[in-house]
């Protein structure tokens, strides 16, 4: 049975994720850290509640969202997303990640597609905690590879690019992963509509802010939003 049950939280972040448009039909996952106890004489299990897989997000309850151990077991009624690996390895790997969301935004599909990482043209590009936003190797959803390249791209990191696929982000809480969701999205648009510009003027690209003008940006980001 669930423990400090954060499966109501979790389910309100997924309609907030429907009206935001980042998870075109079933496509897109979310999960929250969690805990889960066989019984009341049990000690709790480590891991995270997460979205179902191939069902539509507007229906859902919170019967309907699974939980998954950081050992891999799985309890509830529904199949977790097919990329429960994803999320398990980034919990593993990043003690301070409370949610994971994993997208497949427009924009930054676009961008995957290209497998580049989304150079300093904006000091925003901080906010993800470097001087760039790096783009994960592809590989077959639902996989151990594409895990693997994923936590590597996002080490340091609160959010990456996936190649041929889409973004996945970390949150201290539901409400920052979902912001940090968005944030990226359009900081994928913007980019894409700067090199857009340049091409049309014959530039080579967009200009990028400089080493010393990026580590004053990160060095600003310490307490963004954070009220005394």
């Amino acid at each position: 049975m669930p423990h400090q049950d954060p499966r109501p939280a979790l389910l309100c972040a997924i309609q907030c994720l429907v009206g935001m448009r980042l998870t075109p039909g079933t496509s897109g996952n979310l999960s929250v850290r969690g805990t889960w106890r066989d019984d009341l004489g049990s000690a709790p299990r480590p891991g995270f509640y997460i979205t179902p897989t191939g069902m539509a997000y507007e229906g859902l309850t919170v019967d309907d969202l699974p939980f998954v151990g950081l050992d891999g077991t799985v309890r509830g009624r529904r199949k977790p997303s097919s990329e429960w690996r994803l999320h398990r390895d980034l919990y593993a790997a990043r003690p301070e990640a409370h949610a994971v969301l994993h997208a497949h935004s427009t924009a930054a599909v676009a961008l995957a597609c290209l497998r580049r990482e989304i150079p300093p043209f904006h000091y925003m590009i901080a906010r993800f905690g470097g001087d760039t936003v790096r783009c994960a190797p592809y590989a077959t959803f639902g996989t151990q590879a594409l895990s693997d390249g994923v936590v590597a791209a996002m080490a340091g990191r609160r959010g990456c690019l996936m190649a041929n696929h889409g973004m996945a982000v970390i949150g201290e809480s539901l409400d920052q992963a979902l912001d940090l969701g968005l944030e990226l999205e359009v900081l994928c648009e913007q980019y894409a509509r700067a090199c857009q510009l340049a091409a049309a003027l014959g530039a080579a690209g967009p200009v990028l802010l400089g080493a010393e003008a990026m580590a004053e940006a990160l060095a600003a980001f310490g307490d963004y939003g954070k009220q005394a």
